[in-house]
C-alpha cells in the first residue's frame, strides 16, 4: 500500500486554517501514561456513561442533567455499582432528574462489571488503558465493544479521546479519506478495515512523529 505523504495532508490542513499556528492551537494533546493512570476508574465509568447517553440525544441536555447522574449513581464508584440490585436499577431508570432510559442506565452496571474484571487483572482500569499501545489501539476499541455495553462504533474510541488516550478516530471525514485513497475497502467495523486503518496511522505516526490523535485531526481538516 502506498500512502500519501503526511506532509501533504498537513499542508492542506494548514491552508484550511490559514496558518500553522492556528492549526496547532486546534490540535488535541494526549495525556502521558502517568496522567492517564492517575484518573480514577469512577471517572472512566462516568465518561463512558455520558458518551452512551449522548449517543442519539442532544449533548447539551445530557450535560445539563449530568450533576443529577453523579448523585443518582454515587459518583460512579465501581464497587457501589456492583452492589445495586436489579430492582434498584429499574427504579433509578425512572428517576425524572436524569434521562429515563432503562437500556442505557443498565450499561452503567454492565460497564462497571467489565471494569471490575479489568481491575482484577491490571490493578485499575486506568492502568489498562494507559499501558495499551496506540499502535494497536483498534484492539482496545474491540475489547470495549466485546466486553462493554454500547461501547462499539465510535462511542468507545471517542471516550478514550476525551479522556486523553492517544487514539485516532474513524470520523466521517477520516473514514471518507481512507476510502477515497483505497485504504479502507470493506465494512467500517470489519477486521480488514480496522487493521488497514491502523497500519496507515502507524505509517504516518512514524513518518511525522505526531500523536495519533493529531494525525487524525489533520486528516479530517485536510478534506473538503
Amino acid at each position: 500500500m502506498t500512502y500519501e505523504p503526511f506532509d501533504h495532508i498537513y499542508q492542506r490542513a494548514v491552508t484550511r486554517f490559514q496558518s500553522e499556528s492556528l492549526l496547532q492551537a486546534s490540535l488535541a494533546t494526549p495525556k502521558t501514561p502517568q496522567q492517564l493512570q492517575d484518573i480514577g476508574d469512577d471517572r472512566w465509568l462516568a465518561a463512558f456513561t455520558q458518551k452512551v447517553f449522548q449517543s442519539g440525544m442532544n449533548w447539551q441536555v445530557v450535560r445539563n442533567k449530568w450533576p443529577n447522574f453523579e448523585t443518582t449513581f454515587f459518583g460512579f464508584d465501581i464497587e457501589k455499582m456492583l452492589l445495586i440490585h436489579d430492582e434498584m436499577w429499574e427504579e433509578k431508570a425512572k428517576d425524572p432528574s436524569i434521562i429515563r432510559h432503562l437500556g442505557k442506565v443498565m450499561t452503567i452496571r454492565d460497564n462497571a462489571i467489565m471494569m471490575s474484571e479489568v481491575q482484577a487483572k491490571h490493578g485499575s482500569f486506568a492502568n489498562f488503558v494507559a499501558n495499551f499501545p496506540s499502535d494497536n489501539i483498534i484492539e482496545l476499541w474491540q475489547y470495549l465493544k466485546k466486553h462493554g455495553a454500547r461501547l462499539g462504533g465510535n462511542t468507545g474510541a471517542y471516550t478514550l479521546r476525551i479522556m486523553g488516550k492517544d487514539t485516532f478516530l474513524l470520523s466521517k471525514d477520516v473514514e471518507g479519506y481512507l476510502r477515497h485513497h483505497g485504504i479502507m475497502t470493506t465494512g467500517r467495523d470489519t477486521q480488514t478495515a480496522l487493521k488497514a486503518a491502523q497500519q496507515a496511522f502507524n505509517h504516518w505516526h512514524k513518518q511525522s512523529g505526531l500523536p495519533y490523535c493529531q494525525i487524525s485531526q489533520c486528516i479530517a481538516y485536510s478534506v473538503n
